[in-house]
């Protein structure tokens, strides 16, 4: 990665410091760490010559460590323990990362390194600097999970109770856009009640009525023909005639008017079976014109509501349904206004609560810092935790933004606006300190934390980063002797020359070597006796 060219390095839990002359590639080392979390940062990271650079990261996690939860979140299987991030640039670009052997976005990495890693600087818009985060900070400080929960629950009651008022509302204005159609179709369906069924059958009546009418005529002319006025009384009149004449002839006829006895009995079944089916077929026209009408009438109401027939029916129930769904959301509205106001009212009660606490959790945070503050020579600046309103959302009614004035009657502005560089880093470190509930399982990175100040007020920020070890992992970059001598474990950072290509490195260093490195923080590239005695005063503590 730029300088460097293969490099492994042990941190060890307490306070770790890294020191090194300007140059000598401390940026580099956290700007490669900062590529292996997912951070973004200077893309050049490939060392000039090479096809890619890579950056692995283990770290040691306990088994409720938040990391974990990230990784289940995101569909990663969880290890016991160990976890460890790899990720590779090429000299094209690419980066590629894996957590665990397993490949993960760059979304994911920066995500689970929010719980792994804080860097606290000069130039830090990841944590204490950025206000957006400011609230979150006093909620932790406050240990406000419950209300914070609380909150969240009844948030999502008003929210369900309001989109469900809204829902109901929209629904009952799109209801009363056809109310006027809905009353005039139901009316309509229920006035000709139709029926399933009854379309096939009058279309069969119809049709039976019209053949009636179109025959009847023809029937009545064959019964006229094949009556007392026709066939019937021709053959009558013949027989007579015959029966008349065989008694002259002597039985010659009786053959003929057997057979015409015959005929007129066939002849009386054939009007008896036409006078039937003339009864039969006997109708009121006006029947015709009702049948027709009602049969209309249905296949017109179908056409216009776009059913079938047989629907028509259901269809008025349908539409009929929805006009009882208008009356009852009439009603059901009242209901649903009531429970916004019950959960509205829930919510606030919640959020007061919730920001009465804030207010009380910021003035012990104002009066921890000014304790913090003191021995480190800034006893007259005033912090102050500015809490106002803001629109009601899951987490409350409330930003917090962190203030500061560096001296009585200046005016006072957000922490990363006020402050100068040295007093920037002892208003981080005094609000690390006091926020010590929120550190473990964390490691803390403080990028030159200690620019600016010296003596008493650099023995003090190296005291306040040694108590903050205690609860877990530090990493200190220092160009303060004071801050050097405060360490558990000291680094070394290093630049030199090989084959024309200039590399850093990082050396751990022993007990004399210490000496020497803090003796050169004190005089610089002469270490003089008197530097060495003076260093090992300091790293006696």
């Amino acid at each position: 990665m730029l300088i460097i060219d293969r490099l492994e390095l042990e941190f060890q839990p307490g306070l770790n410091v890294l020191t090194g002359e300007t140059g000598a590639g401390k940026s580099i080392l956290l700007d490669s760490l900062g590529f292996v979390l997912g951070w973004r940062g200077r893309a050049e990271l490939v060392r000039a010559g090479a096809e890619q650079g890579e950056v692995t990261a283990s770290f040691e996690l306990q088994d409720d460590h938040a990391a974990w939860g990230v990784l289940r979140d995101a569909g990663f299987p969880t290890a016991d323990g160990e976890l460890i991030l790899r990720r590779i640039n090429t000299n094209e670009g690419r980066k590629t990362a894996w957590i665990n052997d397993r490949r993960c976005s760059g979304e994911v990495l920066r995500a689970l390194s929010e719980t792994l890693v804080e860097l606290h600087g000069q130039h830090d818009d990841r944590g204490l600097l950025n206000p957006r985060g400011h609230r979150q900070i006093l909620d932790t400080y406050a240990t406000l999970d419950g209300e914070l929960s609380d909150v969240r629950l009844k948030w999502r009651g008003l929210n369900d109770a309001t989109k469900e008022l809204e829902k109901a509302e929209a629904h009952l204005a799109e209801i009363r856009k056809e109310e006027d159609f809905l009353r005039h179709a139901v009316e309509e369906l229920d006035l000709l009640a139709p029926i399933a069924g009854e379309e096939p059958e009058l279309d069969t009546l119809r049709r039976q009525l019209q053949a009636a009418e179109r025959v009847l005529d023809d029937i009545n002319k064959a019964n006229m023909a094949l009556g007392g006025h026709g066939a019937e009384a021709q053959i009558s009149n013949a027989m007579n005639w015959l029966e008349d004449s065989a008694l002259q002839i002597d039985g010659q006829l009786d053959e003929a008017i057997a057979a015409l006895g015959r005929a007129m009995a066939e002849l009386s079944d054939a009007i008896q079976a036409v006078d039937s089916t003339v009864e039969h077929l006997r109708f009121n026209p006006i029947d015709l014109e009702e049948t027709e009408e009602r049969l209309f009438a249905i296949r017109g109401l179908a056409r216009k509501y776009e059913v079938l027939p047989d629907e028509l029916g259901a269809h008025a129930d349908s539409l009929r349904l929805r006009l009882e769904t208008l009356d009852q959301s009439v009603g059901n509205m009242a209901g649903l206004k009531r429970a916004v106001v019950t959960a509205q009212s829930a919510y606030d009660l919640a959020a007061q609560d919730l920001s009465e606490k804030r207010v009380d959790a910021a003035r012990k945070l104002d009066a921890a810092m000014a304790k913090e503050l003191a021995p480190l020579k800034m006893e007259r600046a005033v912090f102050a935790t500015e809490i106002s309103a803001t629109e009601p959302g899951p987490e409350g009614q409330d930003e917090a933004i962190f203030t500061v004035a560096t001296n009585p009657g200046a005016p006072s502005g957000p922490l990363n606006k006020i402050a100068s560089g040295g007093e920037l880093s002892r208003f981080l470190l005094a609000l690390k300190v006091c926020l010590t509930s929120e550190t473990r399982g964390t490691t803390m990175i403080f990028d030159e934390i200690d620019r600016g100040v010296g003596g008493a007020t650099a023995d003090a920020v190296g005291r306040r980063l040694a108590e903050l070890a205690t609860l877990g992992q530090i990493l200190v970059v220092t160009h303060s002797p004071q801050v050097a001598a405060l360490g558990a474990h000291h680094w070394r950072v290093q630049k030199s020359v090989e084959d024309g290509m200039t590399l850093s490195t990082v050396v751990a260093l022993g007990t004399d070597e210490r000496v020497d490195e803090v003796a050169r923080m004190l005089s610089g590239d002469r270490i003089t006796d008197q530097a060495r005695a003076a260093a090992k005063t300091l790293l006696a503590g």
